[in-house]
């Protein structure tokens, strides 16, 4: 029986993975990743491994979570070493504890390999952090969409309002005019600053500056950081000279 490894890639700059990450990619036997991986990535596999496309395309078209927890399983009876790449951190909004919840189950040895998530990665390329002394002690990081099967959201906005100083939201591109009414009616006044990076890292990248009271729908997939954070990131940002 192998080894998996679940791998984070980070946020779509090939040169933001770890290092133990890349070695990983360049020894493994099988490598199945995500849609976003860069492929510059996928080109440090070693000649006659195995590269498994898992990831789904818009509109959910793509193996599901049960087909990719086989197929892991599978190709760890088969070779020595299967690396899972997931975009950006695997236990950050990704599947990789489940995936390894699975494999574990099944008596297959599992190991993490973080990696840099998008979250922090694409507004520190704006110079937006998310504490800074001064301005933000506390951050958040949440999604903006759950699963259908839930019947309700588990981010209850309003609390968050008056919880912490950043809120960072992942996949909450349609619903950002209605997160933003519920950061409203939680306290948060309609002048907080508001950042949206959408696509980080890639060629179609945008970013927008805004407020949380002309917070709408947002391009997908964007990552939107609210708070203090932003005014002053973006000021030290307007100040570069390089």
């Amino acid at each position: 029986m192998g080894r998996v490894y679940i791998v984070g890639a980070g946020p779509g700059d090939p040169e933001l993975i770890t290092v133990r990450g890349l070695r990983l990619i360049e020894a493994a036997d099988v490598v199945l990743h995500d849609r976003l991986v860069p492929r510059e990535l996928l080109a440090r596999v070693k000649p006659g491994a195995l590269v498994v496309d898992v990831g789904k395309s818009p509109g959910g078209v793509g193996p599901s979570q049960e087909e990719i927890n086989e197929l892991l399983y599978k190709y760890a009876q088969l070779y020595d070493v299967v690396v899972r790449l997931h975009g950006g951190d695997p236990l950050v909004f990704g599947r990789g504890f489940e995936e390894c919840e699975y494999l574990v189950a099944r008596g297959v040895r599992c190991e993490f390999v973080p990696g840099v998530t998008s979250g922090l990665a694409a507004p520190a390329k704006y110079y937006i952090p998310p504490v800074v002394r001064g301005t933000a002690s506390s951050v958040a990081l949440v999604t903006g969409r759950e699963e259908p099967s839930k019947g309700r959201r588990q981010v209850d906005f309003r609390k968050l309002a008056g919880a912490v100083d950043t809120i960072i939201i992942y996949m909450g591109a349609s619903a950002a005019g209605e997160i933003a009414g519920e950061l409203l009616a939680g306290g948060l006044p309609p002048d907080t600053p508001v950042a949206v990076i959408k696509s980080a890292y890639r060629p179609d990248e945008g970013f927008l500056e805004t407020t949380l009271g002309s917070l709408g729908p947002v391009p997908s997939p964007s990552i939107i950081v609210i708070g203090r954070v932003v005014e002053r990131g973006l000021a030290l940002w307007s100040r570069r000279w390089w």
